[in-house]
């Protein structure tokens, strides 16, 4: 199983991966962002991205308007910086762009091994490993017609209702 906490495996990757690599660690991305104890999520990490797939990192926010504060010093000058808050997820998000990746940057006060971005990423890679490179294809094929990441294997799995909470339930 990977060790999804380090971006480290990014490097071993496809061309992609090293790219989002090389990307996040010429830019320090993660480590300036370490005090939120940041996770890269997506489809980058588990290989099922499509062309405009962007890099998701998931921080633990207690204090949403220091958080603000710190996106817009970090990262404030980025290609297409912007930053909003969200109040379905309780949430700040930013993105912006870093060398030709869209980079989003999700902050919410849940600790990040706990959110669903991260916990749906597990289980998705899961999946993958279990199912093989046909169901990957698969997914990514669904993605390219304009599914999202969840949409998707729920369609694939025959999984109906809440893509989002009903894969949660594959955890154990």
């Amino acid at each position: 199983m990977i060790n999804f906490l380090n971006i480290s495996y990014l490097q071993s990757g496809n061309e992609r991966q090293q790219k989002a690599y090389q990307a996040l660690t010429s830019n320090r991305v993660l480590e300036k962002l370490s005090f939120y104890h940041p996770i890269l999520v997506g489809t980058i990490p588990i290989n099922i991205d499509i062309e405009n797939s962007d890099l998701d990192v998931i921080c633990e926010v207690s204090d949403k308007g220091e958080f603000i504060a710190q996106l817009n010093l970090l990262f404030g000058n980025k290609k297409n910086f912007t930053i909003h808050e969200s109040t379905k997820f309780e949430a700040v998000k930013a993105n912006f762009t870093i060398d030709d990746f869209e980079i989003e940057v999700f902050g919410q006060n849940i600790p990040t091994t706990q959110q669903n971005a991260y916990r749906h990423m597990l289980i998705e890679h899961k999946l993958l490993l279990e199912k093989g490179e046909a169901f990957r294809q698969e997914v990514i094929s669904l993605k390219k017609q304009g599914y999202k990441t969840e949409p998707a294997f729920a369609k694939l799995l025959g999984i109906e209702g809440d893509a989002y909470e009903d894969l949660l339930k594959l955890e154990s």
